[in-house]
């Protein structure tokens, strides 16, 4: 195993440690008989470097010679040390542990539903490493913005990794993976002016019915953590559990934070940012760093596998919540986080999830937003990081790797296996080749039978689930949600506004009501539009008070 994991690059940087990948010469603080040793500032190809402060010119003063090899292998390296930022997920913050399970599924064996190992033994404990993240917003984004959390969960299991990949709430805003990038540009900046406003997301809100469940989570207090530590997590769409004898049910999962669940108004969060934009991130390494290790205890819901015309939902929508009553939350494990990493970018920025990355006894389901995102996650780490991103330490999976996958940038090591004729980059073949491995539980093989359609689902129920929603929040939440929907709509063209009035009025009468007389006051002048993110208001106001604030200085 020790040569395997030597091969893969994945022994000391992959055991939960968070080491990243180290040179030769860096285990033993020896000192050689020129006075260097492991601490001796080098080039990439081990030169030690006598001065570093000076590059290398004619005279001290004079011009720069270009055989100045040191500065340009630093140079161009700084010039290139930033990867493309994420699309979505781009701020983000990550931490090492381990997931414990229970053996059991609530109060049943676990082998009665999944055959995957990681679950099957009580106090089984399996390596993780965890990144959260805001969604819509640039890498230096502050962390009090209105936005899903992403809560990512790689799994470093003894069949290989698996990839939980979910945000902290439970839905999403589209229930079919052709609208994503759609979904998203709405969110980003303006093409032409580079500023997000509230038009823009609700113009498309506006025209997508089925995004009012978000919509009363997302612009209520929910839609502002306190932190990573209090947020609970869910995989959002519904995938498969495949036991001994191929069958399947479908599953959805969720993390519980065990600290409570704490959020943020738009006012308390605005006081925040004026603090500190970085506060998740500092609020997770410092609770860690003191041994106060945050803990979610990981939960399912389960249903039989098919369509359930009794429910008034399909339940592949993940636009739609399961009723916990008729759906209880069964508990499989509990994550314990333990450990920050010690650099950054090799961990948290470079690290890369896909939710197709499943072991056996996990598998899909026929959700179109799974299905889309399988696809999209893992290709957009391969243009983002490169081709061989799963060779580096972090998302290498900590058992044997072997495959006739070859080169491409970066590559790092082969997969090969030990013995392997390495002339053989092909299967099958009888010249000692790679071997398909053996069969030891039947596959999943569900049946299929209809016309190839481009069509919505049937049962779309937009609006039940968000007016319940509207009405379990809190008073004070339903307060922050329209105070943030007023602020965000009351620049909007009237043809927005007024739809989402009417969207919400379908949701629930009192929402509609709330929404259109605070429309009405906000633009009379009679009250203070609410939000501090997508109010065109304030946030012109802001330009104008950053001149009229500012103390006048004399050129020097």
């Amino acid at each position: 195993m020790d040569q395997d994991q030597n091969q893969n690059g994945a022994s000391d940087a992959l055991s939960g440690t968070g080491t990243a990948v180290t040179g030769a010469g860096t285990s033993h603080d020896t000192r050689t008989a020129d006075g260097e040793n492991a601490q001796t500032l080098t080039t990439r190809q081990g030169h030690p470097l006598t001065n570093n402060q000076n590059l290398r010119t004619v005279g001290n003063r004079g011009p720069a010679t270009l055989e100045n090899y040191q500065f340009l292998e630093k140079i161009s390296h700084f010039d290139r040390e930033r990867v493309p930022e994420r699309v979505v997920h781009a701020r983000g913050a990550g931490a090492h542990g381990v997931f414990e399970a229970y053996g059991k599924v609530g109060d049943e064996p676990i082998a009665k539903y999944t055959r995957a190992k990681l679950f099957n033994t009580a106090g089984k404990q399996t390596p993780v490493f965890v990144r959260f993240s805001t969604v819509g917003h640039g890498g230096h984004s502050p962390e009090t913005l209105r936005d899903p959390r992403g809560f990512a969960v790689k799994f470093y299991t003894e069949d290989g990794n698996w990839d939980l990949v979910g945000n902290n709430l439970k839905v999403f805003f589209i229930r079919d993976a052709m609208k994503f990038p759609d979904l998203i540009h709405s969110q980003k900046p303006d093409p032409v002016h580079n500023r997000q406003t509230g038009e823009r997301i609700f113009d498309f809100i506006a025209n997508t019915p089925e995004a009012m469940h978000m919509v009363s989570f997302l612009f209520s207090p929910w839609g502002i953590p306190a932190n990573y530590r209090q947020m609970q997590g869910s995989g959002v769409n519904t995938y498969k559990w495949v036991n001994a004898q191929g069958e399947a049910v479908l599953v959805k999962y969720h993390w519980e934070p065990l600290q409570g669940i704490k959020n943020l108004t738009a006012s308390e969060a605005e006081a925040i940012q004026a603090k500190n934009f970085n506060h998740a991130t500092q609020d997770l390494y410092e609770h860690i760093k003191a041994g106060d290790f945050p803990q979610w205890e990981l939960c399912v819901q389960i249903m039989s596998d098919g369509e359930h015309p009794e429910l008034d939902f399909d339940p592949l929508d993940d636009t739609k919540i399961w009723p916990e009553d008729q759906f209880p939350f069964l508990p499989v494990g509990k994550m314990t986080l333990n450990k920050n990493p010690e650099n950054y970018f090799a961990e948290v920025e470079q690290s890369a999830f896909g939710t197709g990355v499943l072991v056996d006894g996990l598998d899909f389901s026929d959700d179109k937003m799974l299905q889309g995102r399988t696809f999209s996650y893992s290709d957009t780490q391969r243009y983002r990081v490169g081709t061989n991103y799963l060779q580096l330490p972090i998302n290498a999976p900590k058992k044997h790797v072997a495959t006739n996958q070859r080169d491409g940038q970066m590559a790092y090591h082969v997969d090969s296996a030990p013995n392997q004729n390495l002339h053989v980059n092909y299967e099958p073949s009888s010249l000692n080749g790679l071997k398909e491995a053996p069969r030891t539980a039947p596959d999943h093989t569900p049946e299929y039978q209809g016309r190839l359609l481009r069509e919505t689902i049937d049962r779309q129920n937009n609006f039940k689930q968000a007016g319940e929603r509207y009405r379990l929040h809190e008073d004070w939440e339903r307060d922050d949600l329209i105070s943030n929907m007023v602020g965000a709509l009351t620049d909007a063209d009237h043809k927005v506004s007024d739809k989402m009035v009417e969207l919400c009025t379908n949701c629930d009468p009192d929402w509609g009501r709330r929404l259109a007389e605070g429309l009405q006051a906000a633009r009379a002048g009679k009250q203070a539009e609410g939000g501090n993110q997508y109010n065109q208001g304030k946030t012109s106001a802001a330009v104008q008070e950053a001149e009229a604030m500012a103390h006048d200085a004399k050129p020097y």
